[in-house]
């Protein structure tokens, strides 16, 4: 399972992940940061990415064409790239599963919180 990350989430992110999630790349790397959400959407089904966003619109889009491609709904807010990190790399298992899943079209990944 490979991800391709939206233009609002850090190129920062690709190299991390990559070990579990080999192919895995961002938009920009792509040529693709200035593309509308359906060209985008297209890509990543014909490449076999699954999308990782924080955006609704991708997510709305992709629900109502269904999958592929499947999208990653990072329901973080506002929060680092080391954050949007540690989310993912915890949800390693939940995400291989999604993708095992034909099924499933949108998963959920929310913020790690700590009390203190």
């Amino acid at each position: 399972m490979k991800l391709l990350f939206d233009q609002n989430l850090s190129y920062k992110l690709v190299e991390p992940l990559n070990p579990a999630f080999p192919g895995t790349s961002h938009v920009l790397r792509l040529g693709l940061d200035e593309s509308p959400d359906t060209e985008l959407r297209e890509y990543a089904a014909r490449e076999g990415f699954t999308l990782v966003t924080k955006n609704t619109d991708l997510v709305d889009l992709c629900v109502f064409r269904g999958a592929p491609p499947k999208v990653i709904w990072l329901r973080v807010g506002n929060c680092s790239t080391a954050v949007i990190r540690d989310a993912l790399q915890s949800n390693t298992a939940r995400i291989i599963a999604f993708g095992e899943d034909p099924l499933q079209i949108v998963l959920s990944v929310f913020r790690l919180s700590v009390v203190k």
